[in-house]
């Protein structure tokens, strides 16, 4: 698992700029969206400011979900062939804590006994795409990775088992794809990595969320206050455990999230958190351009 970069003991403040263009081959009458754009305020996460403009202009109003994510209603009713959504945020994360060697083989007796309290139950019951199958079950047997002596770095060797099983590839899987599909190929993005750790992670009974976010991602010479690359929207998966509370694991890169990783918004599973969603009346053919610029201030 990869330790947190030189210089992780600071705390990062990003400006992220996120543009999703819908184009349609046929005027659109009328669209109501729902988006899921603005960062958490959460513990290690500050959100500064957060704005939203549309082209053509739209009405937006905002609402809270069962999660505590933060959501904003758009409603166009103007005939329009193409429709741009622009939030801008501002962002200041805090290193998350050091973690210790081991919790210890009595903490997974302390994680079972969670899942029997109400309050954890979507986060330890199966979930629309995060649910168990023959298929996962047989993977799942075939990693050679289960609970043991101690939570976290059972935890922790799940993700690099998860890393190491499958391929990265873009555009091998979509939004719609099943974990058995993914299984099947052995090929896909941040978004199915995230779902088969969830999957299997409460299937030992360890409450687990999927998170949707942004990655700021460095290489030499780069990270210079004032520079913008590398940044993409991104998926990782969160546990909780007794005395750490949630802890970021990312399967698709081998680490553990730190400060570089900004959560938009938490959830089941990827049908919780779209960053855009909703119905259109016309438009025919329709096709989404997204593009995401991190500044490191």
């Amino acid at each position: 698992m990869t330790a947190p970069a030189e210089g992780a003991q600071d705390s990062s403040r990003y400006r992220i700029e996120h543009l999703s263009r819908f184009v349609y081959s046929e005027p659109v009458r009328r669209c109501v969206m729902s988006l899921c754009l603005q960062p958490l305020q959460s513990p290690g996460q500050r959100l500064v400011s957060f704005s939203v403009k549309t082209t053509p202009p739209a009405r937006l109003t905002t609402e809270d979900d069962p999660f505590g994510n933060t959501r904003h209603i758009l409603t166009l009713h103007l005939d329009h062939d193409s429709l741009e959504v622009v939030s801008t945020s501002e962002v200041e994360m805090e290193p998350p804590p050091a973690l210790p060697e081991r919790l210890g083989v009595s903490t997974w007796e302390e994680v079972r006994a969670v899942g029997a309290d109400p309050k954890w139950w979507d986060f330890t019951g199966s979930s629309p795409v995060a649910r168990p199958s023959p298929a996962l079950s047989e993977f799942v047997k075939g990693l050679g990775v289960e609970p043991r002596d101690d939570p976290l770095a059972d935890l922790i060797a799940l993700s690099e088992a998860l890393n190491d099983a499958f391929e990265y590839l873009p555009g091998a899987t979509s939004v719609d794809s099943t974990i058995d599909e993914f299984l099947a190929s052995g090929k896909g993005v941040c978004q199915d990595y995230a779902h088969v750790l969830v999957a299997i992670a409460r299937s030992w009974g360890v409450p687990t969320r999927y998170v949707s976010g942004y990655l700021y991602v460095t290489g030499p010479g780069l990270g210079q206050p004032g520079s913008a690359f590398g940044a993409a929207t991104h998926a990782w998966a969160e546990t909780h455990l007794p005395h750490l509370g949630w802890i970021g694991l990312d399967p698709t890169n081998r680490s553990l999230a730190d400060q570089k990783y900004v959560r938009i918004a938490v959830g089941r599973d990827y049908r919780d958190v779209p960053p855009t969603r909703g119905v259109i009346e016309g438009g025919g053919d329709s096709k989404l351009e997204v593009d995401v610029r991190i500044t490191l201030l």
